[in-house]
């Protein structure tokens, strides 16, 4: 159910990115305190990038990712990112260190592969809200209501609504 509910989330956003323009995608937004559709989704890409290559290590260190511009520039390039990350997902759990530097200590935890899954599917998620907010300024663009609310929202709304 996670992996769908990842690929479900990815596939939105591959669907949004098919209708813009690499310069409505790469355009700065005033709401977004200035950066870029763009920007939000390399994050999301790469956080999964991240989590992905670190599954045979089991060392696992967000802030060491790649950055790369070229996910950020071009939403053909973003869509094969997604494609990839999709294919790469691995169906066995497995123990994993998240590390990290807080106030100049470096500290490692334990995690496993689904729990940072997770993560970055609410990560995701997040971004994806905040991307709602950029694509509104583009014309000709159509975005699903349920694009960026969490699954739990979208269940809590169904369940009101009945």
């Amino acid at each position: 159910m996670l992996l769908k509910s990842i690929r479900q989330s990815l596939d939105d956003l591959t669907d949004l990115l098919g209708q813009l323009s690499d310069t409505d995608y790469s355009k700065s937004c005033e709401s977004l305190s200035g950066s870029t559709i763009g920007e939000h989704t390399r994050h999301i890409i790469e956080m999964f990038q991240c989590l992905e290559k670190s599954y045979d290590s089991g060392i696992l260190n967000y802030d060491n990712r790649e950055r790369n511009n070229q996910i950020q520039t071009e939403t053909q390039f973003a869509r094969q990112c997604i494609e990839e990350i999709k294919a790469g997902f691995k169906s066995e759990n497995k123990l994993i260190y998240l590390e990290f530097v807080m106030n100049h200590l470096d500290i490692r935890i334990q995690s496993n592969y689904y729990r940072e899954l997770l993560y970055n599917l609410e990560h995701c998620v997040h971004h994806q809200a905040l991307i709602k907010v950029a694509v509104l300024q583009c014309e000709n663009v159509l975005v699903d209501e349920n694009f960026g609310v969490a699954r739990s929202t979208i269940e809590h709304r169904k369940q009101c609504a009945q």
